[in-house]
């Protein structure tokens, strides 16, 4: 059967150009379908086949990293990754972003960002317990910049505090290059106590479909393909792109979900984020090795007379698909409308592995489900033969062009200064002074978990409550710990290096709290791939970061990858991003009472330096480059990272664990 809607023309370089697709990408699709796609088909294959959705440009670096390991449960290709944390229970996590949507609506791009990934929690079978930041915006000096930052706090804070979440930790940073362009990578854990993780790919031919959540309208129209360009001057027209989240109506979705999949009867389950409809109903399908055919007329619709292409389209949030075993449909859907929710059946799984699309009884697209989520083109990019000329012109700079100092200051341009004074400013920096005036709006309390609070510790970590059963009465001693981290200053100077360094904190930051490393999930933040530096920028990146979760053994169970990330100057010229790998890592403390955090405890307690001597002045372990001193005291951004030496981490973090485990560390601070 053929979409009875079905082009015989060819569809014109604008309509190509609009779907975000290449010409030779659509000759791609007219040869896997063996005719012309109709406009709904096409819409289907530019999101599906957008660098948000088919990490095309990354996929093949991506591969580099580790994923398996004795505490993996699920790794890369689910909604979230699940490590086990024993005692029968299991801990789902994972990091996306909402970047381009937040430059442009900051309020509503952050929230639904926090709904987002809320999602991908719930939807393994997971409590969210706990969510992390992490935020990049341009000087503060500048209005724009003050006001994109107070935005995305305030979307952050409103999702996830009416939602019953609490935010734990974060890092914020900033940089000129995020001026127009803000990161906003949100990070979410959930906590399983049971076996039965649920799985996206849909099974059962002839099981039913059932569509649950919010209903569907015309907000978020093309979010995945707009996630997946430069933003331009004109970009602020694409506000229909940017999604409106109802976190009220989310944690109804929650409750309801969790109390449906302890039924048994879901057999599936996947949520409506980029691409909605179309990439639920494709993804599932190509998981499951099957097919899924779809009834837009029994789609919950907010709006009238929607368009197959709308439907397809739309982002709408606190939506999901569900797969369920036929004959309990009712008893499923009962559940979801009691907590307020819409429920339809709206299809049914096919032993066809196609996506079918059905709209007033006729067939309206009709494509392969694995030529929509499985195999997309793959863009092969090669590596450039040398670093790039800012690069090798950074790392041509030495300490010796630094002005002579002495113990009472150092001799700047601007006049003598004295080291109080070079101190007070630097903590005086947005980057480095207190981070309260964000956590303070967030409710880093609510569930009663949370065992420190926000800046007290180098690592957020969240009692693991036994939620369900006779243990939920118990007390419990273990913990989780989590952490968000990126250097994007080391990267710009020394991707490789500074991904390995972006693993190393993570782990040194989970160890001084006396947890330890179990996985990483990754948000790699970067710009276009299309030129040669932004490429090297991403794979070497990889590299980096693929040796140092080798070599701590933290596998990578999945996350998130934004590219195009780019600001405009004072031009309009494009000016890329300061590559931002940042790495989420999750630890384990089997008893908090022998944790730490990095204020002093006791007076007279010893200060010990653990790792590099610093008066190894000539061992590359050990430099002034990329430093915060160096950009805010002398305005320079050169010279070549400190190398990180992985054999050393590993034995300087295991020992700081065992020190704090048997009471000799008191606090810790990486």
């Amino acid at each position: 059967m053929t979409a009875s809607s079905s082009a015989t023309q060819p569809c014109g370089p604008e309509a190509i150009r609009k779907e975000g697709l290449s010409a030779a990408e659509y000759d791609e699709i007219v040869r896997r379908l063996g005719r012309h796609p109709n406009r709904a088909e096409l819409a289907m294959f530019g999101v599906m086949w957008s660098e948000h959705c088919c990490y095309k440009n990354s996929r093949p670096l991506l591969g580099r990293f580790p994923d398996s390991g004795p505490r993996i449960l699920v790794g890369p290709g689910e909604n979230a990754g699940v490590v086990d944390l024993g005692d029968g229970q299991r801990l789902a996590f994972k990091i996306e972003s909402h970047n381009h949507p937040s430059a442009i609506e900051p309020f509503q791009g952050a929230a639904t960002g926090v709904g987002g990934i809320l999602r991908d929690i719930f939807t393994m079978g997971a409590r969210p317990i706990a969510l992390l930041d992490a935020l990049r915006f341009g000087p503060l000096e500048d209005e724009r910049n003050r006001g994109l930052m107070e935005g995305v706090v305030a979307g952050i804070a409103h999702y996830g505090n009416c939602v019953g979440v609490p935010t734990v930790a974060g890092e914020l940073g900033f940089d000129p290059s995020y001026g127009g362009n803000p990161l906003v990578n949100v990070m979410a854990l959930g906590l399983m106590e049971t076996e039965d993780i649920v799985r996206s790919g849909a099974v059962g031919v002839g099981n039913p479909v059932i569509y649950v959540g919010s209903t569907t309208g015309r907000d978020g129209m093309g979010g995945a393909s707009f996630a997946s360009a430069e933003l331009s001057q004109d970009s602020h027209d694409d506000r229909p792109a940017v999604q409106v989240g109802d976190p009220f109506l989310e944690k109804g979705l929650i409750e309801a979900c969790l109390e449906v999949f302890r039924l048994g009867h879901v057999l599936s389950a996947q949520d409506m984020g980029a691409a909605g409809l179309t990439c639920s109903c494709a993804e599932m399908a190509a998981r499951g090795g099957v097919g899924i055919e779809l009834d837009l007329d029994r789609v919950p619709a907010r709006e009238e007379a929607m368009t197959a292409y709308e439907f397809l389209l739309s982002e709408s949030q606190e939506r999901m698909l569900l797969v369920v075993r036929q004959g309990f449909e009712e008893a499923v859907m009962e559940r979801f409308r009691r907590w307020g929710l819409c429920a339809a059946v709206v299809g049914c799984v096919l032993q066809e592995p196609t996506v079918r699309v059905l709209q007033h009884r006729a067939v309206v697209a009709e494509v392969p489900a694995a030529a929509l989520a499985d195999d997309a083109p793959i863009i092969h990019r090669q590596l450039p033969a040398e670093p790039p000329a800012y690069a090798r012109q950074a790392w041509a700079w030495q300490e010796t062009s630094l002005p002579g100092a002495d113990s009472a200051g150092i001799g700047l341009v601007s006049g003598q200064r004295s080291w109080t004074e070079v101190l007070l400013q630097l903590l005086d920096a947005p980057g480095i002074a207190s981070k309260r005036w964000v956590w303070c709006q967030y409710d880093h309390q609510v569930q009663a978990n949370s065992i420190n609070r926000p800046g007290a510790a180098d690592a957020a970590l969240v009692r693991l409550r036994p939620q369900v059963g006779d243990a939920a009465v118990r007390d419990c001693d273990r913990a989780v710990a989590a952490t968000v981290d990126c250097n994007n200053r080391w990267v710009y100077l020394d991707p490789q290096e500074g991904g390995k360094a972006a693993v190393a904190e993570a782990a040194r930051n989970l160890s001084c709290v006396g947890a330890e490393p179990l996985a990483v999930t990754d948000n790699l933040n970067f710009p276009s791939p299309e030129h040669a530096t932004g490429y090297w920028q991403l794979a070497m990146a990889c590299q980096g970061l693929a040796e140092a979760c080798a070599a701590l053994e933290t596998p990578v169970t999945g996350g998130n990858v934004s590219l195009y990330n780019e600001t405009l100057d004072g031009e309009a010229r494009p000016v890329p991003i300061q590559p931002t790998p940042v790495v989420g890592m999750v630890g384990l403390v089997e008893d908090f009472s022998h944790t730490t955090g990095m204020g002093w405890c006791h007076c007279g307690d010893a200060v010990v330096l653990l790792g590099v001597p610093l008066d190894e002045r000539q061992d590359p372990r050990v430099a002034l480059a990329a430093s915060s001193y160096l950009e805010l005291i002398h305005g320079v951004v050169s010279g070549r990272p400190p190398r990180i030496d992985l054999a050393l981490e590993r034995s300087v973090q295991r020992f700081v664990r065992e020190q704090i485990c048997n009471g000799t560390v008191h606090s810790a601070h990486a």
